[in-house]
């Protein structure tokens, strides 16, 4: 008897043949260094092998991938290699409008591929992995996957595997020794509206991240689409090295629209004495996981993350974060919050892992969310695995509404229920916000975000109240 194909077995088989089918176009041309013609076999080999995750895979218990299905039925076509003129297509105004607006060095990629059009020249020591000299080639080649690779095999992501397979292009960012970027790097993913000839777009997009001894940087990663209910598809990793006593802040805006699928991950290596400051904001859509894997290899190294998520309509947002202290006196501090509405979902799984050699190591987690529906759901998983005696840990979660005595406190100094609710629910992310550490992309954010609060309800009433007035 045949077995019968699943959808999971169909989605592999046709990402499979998506990469084969840029293999051979890349082949064709003879571009591809033989680094990447490594990483993109050795890739497809790890994502062919690698059992589908379903409900029994821990790692994927509260977030099933039955969307993904619909990208089986959907024409693909050549979705990886775009078409000559492909990258004019930022010149659109929706697109010109949703990209942020402040003093920094812009650089747009269009499903992946970069839009010189659209962005500034690149700076010393950034390029495209397509046009790399023999040095940068080098770095590329002594990096790449290096940090996504170094995961627990248990824990290995499946789809950082077809991120390898799916690779034709990607961005160096490299700051040599004591360098300092003098503006911050904005890097705008834009997922376009599908050929006329497909139904959806598949996009995959990579950064790599290689910072040495005492260089500093701030880095905003901006998701967006370019057409509202497209169907898309994008497998977005970015890889960080952080050499001693380097100091970088990554920002992650995932604002796509909710008809959009996101798989998405930040690995990051932290040398001796190494800071990393990260802020990731995500609005949810049909799929859109991400994860952080983040690793202390030096003494001394610090790190703080926080994480803000918005979860509406029929939404899903699943962020999983791990944290390995591998060597002692080490920090961090990771704070996550989230406010899911109607009949949306969020799933959090912070996991701290302190190995029997990490002494001296001092490790925060704290995860709050408010739900404003009686439907809504969260699955919230903190996690401390610790194996060494002389540390300081803590960990802990909260779900909860909106405080009644606060909302009365406030309609009691005249402030309407409606605006009460939304300053209640606004200040309970606002604080992470203002960490920010660029002044115009707080205020674009807070911007949006009130916006997005005042319009949607989903964010500022319980069920019953917005039972009531939908009625009314």
């Amino acid at each position: 008897m045949s077995a019968i194909a699943t959808p999971a077995a169909e989605f592999q088989k046709h990402a499979l043949t998506l990469a084969a089918a840029q293999s051979a176009t890349i082949a064709q041309h003879n571009n591809s260094p033989a680094w990447m013609t490594t990483l993109r076999e050795q890739g497809a080999a790890d994502f062919a092998r690698t059992p589908w995750p379903g409900r029994k895979t821990e790692q994927w218990k509260y977030t099933s991938l039955q969307s993904l299905q619909d990208f089986v039925a959907a024409d693909w076509g050549a979705a990886l290699v775009p078409a000559a003129g492909h990258e004019a297509v930022t010149t659109g105004s929706a697109v010109s409008s949703a990209l942020l607006s402040f003093d920094a060095t812009r650089l747009v990629f269009v499903d992946g591929v970069f839009d010189a059009r659209a962005s500034d020249a690149l700076p010393s020591g950034m390029t495209l992995f397509s046009l790399a000299d023999d040095a940068a080639s080098k770095i590329i080649a002594d990096n790449l996957g290096r940090v996504a690779g170094s995961v627990d095999a248990a824990r290995r992501n499946l789809f950082s595997m077809l991120n390898n397979a799916w690779t034709r292009d990607g961005l160096l960012v490299h700051l040599p020794r004591s360098v300092t970027l003098e503006k911050p790097l904005y890097i705008a993913h834009v997922s376009s509206a599908a050929p006329a000839n497909t139904e959806a777009t598949v996009a995959n997009q990579r950064v790599l991240v290689v910072m040495e001894e005492g260089s500093s940087a701030q880095i905003v990663e901006h998701y967006i689409a370019s057409t509202p209910g497209q169907a898309a598809f994008v497998n977005a990793l970015t890889e960080i090295q952080l050499g001693n006593n380097a100091s970088l802040h990554h920002t992650r805006l995932n604002m796509e629209d909710e008809a959009l699928s996101h798989v998405g991950a930040v690995h990051l290596n932290l040398q001796r004495d190494a800071r990393f400051h990260g802020f990731t904001i995500a609005e949810g859509s049909r799929l859109k996981r991400i994860d952080y894997q983040m690793n202390h290899c030096g003494q001394g190294a610090e790190l703080n993350l926080d994480g803000v998520y918005l979860a509406r309509n029929k939404q899903l947002v699943d962020y999983h974060t791990t944290i390995e202290h591998r060597v002692p006196n080490g920090t961090s501090k990771e704070v996550f919050r989230g406010i899911i509405g109607d009949k949306a979902r969020a799933v959090f799984n912070g996991r701290i892992h302190i190995h029997k050699d990490a002494q001296k190591t001092l490790a925060e987690l704290n995860n709050r969310n408010l739900l404003t529906s009686n439907s809504a759901e969260i699955d919230t998983k903190p996690e401390l695995e610790i194996y060494a005696d002389d540390v300081r840990c803590a960990h802990g979660a909260t779900i909860s509404q909106l405080d009644e005595t606060a909302l009365y406190y406030l309609q009691s100094r005249g402030i309407s229920p409606a605006q009460a609710r939304v300053m209640l629910s606004f200040g309970f992310i606002n604080e992470l916000l203002q960490g920010l550490p660029h002044e115009d992309i707080k205020t674009a954010l807070g911007t949006h975000l009130s916006a997005l609060f005042a319009a949607d309800r989903a964010f500022v009433s319980d069920g019953d109240v917005r039972d009531a007035a939908e009625s009314a």
